[in-house]
């Protein structure tokens, strides 16, 4: 975080700057929706830090792929962020959130700031409030940022909308060669990594992915409203030729061999995404996407705020008894707190 904190920021974000305390309360903040004013302060702070998705079946060795790349980039002199999420169990309601014991390399960086998240019941391998957080950790001035996902499988998806470089690891041994082809997520891939590339199989397992790439069109893949959607380039001028070719890149991560080339790939993307107007197309897309979810979200709440419980069981027994439809339920619901406006003849 910087030392010189600029007279007219906001007090929060003077405070996130100056103390790692006050950040992560913010972040608890953020994590119990108590920190809309923070965030409406802070957004405009935002949008210079290089968001970094990390994605990829359990056992691939995300967390110390980040734990490496976060270190090659403090040789650089540049300050990260680190948002891991971690599942939430769906009996107990608890999460182990161990990546902090797998980054414990980390741990006294005052350039390194680590948060461990929950899922709280949420899909799409991230929480429901990890863009927000993403977004303090932006505002905070910490110029790399990196997103560990669950490593869940095909729901990983979400990551691609939050990230503006997005990994998807792979390891030798975790299946057979088309494994990683069948799980559905390397769609999303704009960099592939064979982590754990001392195993045996890991040419193999290269070969396969490069394989896979060559079968496919050089286009521009985005998420939207929480589906994959391919794209033209954002730049009408940007040929199929010279897209981005996804790189696949070979990684040891608990021994570092292979993260240089690797941090190269990503500023190589970096640069092809500010270059080809990707970038502002995918933060475009994100922000509707964001909007939309919010608005529904907004909508549903305030709509059963103002619902008489009463109501609302009458209505739920009608459906029960097979007397009404749910859709048709629905609209009721709908037009009773949101009146329809007639026409004038």
């Amino acid at each position: 975080m910087s030392d010189e904190i600029a007279p007219s920021l906001p007090p929060v974000v003077k405070a996130i700057r100056s103390s790692r305390r006050e950040l992560s309360r913010l972040l608890t903040r953020i994590e119990n929706g108590e920190a809309d004013k923070d965030l409406a302060a802070l957004f405009p702070l935002t949008g210079s830090a290089h968001i970094i998705g990390v994605t990829g079946a359990p056992g691939t060795g995300k967390s110390s792929l980040v734990n490496a790349l976060a270190k090659h980039y403090r040789t650089t002199g540049r300050t990260v962020g680190i948002v891991a999420v971690d599942p939430t169990s769906p009996f107990s309601g608890g999460a182990v959130l161990g990546d902090r014991i797998r980054m414990r390399d980390l741990s006294g960086d005052p350039g390194v700031f680590i948060r461990s998240m929950a899922t709280r019941g949420s899909l799409g391998g991230l929480a429901h409030t990890t863009v927000e957080v993403v977004r303090a950790l932006d505002a905070a001035s910490f110029e790399v940022i990196l997103i560990e996902t669950v490593g869940a499988g095909q729901s990983e998806v979400e990551i691609a909308g939050a990230a503006q470089t997005t990994l998807v690891i792979e390891a030798p041994g975790l299946g057979d060669d088309v494994q990683a082809i069948k799980a559905g997520i390397l769609e999303i891939a704009d960099i592939l990594v064979v982590n754990k590339a001392d195993r045996p199989g890991a040419e193999s397992t290269t070969r396969a992915l490069r394989a896979m790439l060559d079968l496919g069109h050089r286009t521009e893949r985005i998420v939207h409203h929480g589906q994959l959607m391919t794209v033209p380039a954002a730049n009408p001028r940007v040929d199929e030729s010279s897209a981005w070719q996804t790189p696949v890149a070979q990684t040891v991560a608990i021994n570092g061999t292979g993260i240089a080339e690797l941090a190269e790939h990503i500023t190589n993307h970096l640069r092809y995404l500010h270059q080809s107007g990707t970038l502002q197309l995918r933060e475009r897309v994100r922000i509707e996407s964001e909007m939309t979810d919010l608005l529904r979200e907004t909508l549903l709440m305030r709509l059963l705020h103002q619902t008489d419980p009463a109501h609302l069981g009458a209505l739920v027994d009608q459906v029960q008894l097979r007397r009404l439809d749910p859709v048709s339920a629905a609209h009721l619901l709908i037009d009773l707190s949101f009146p329809r406006e007639e026409k004038q003849p």
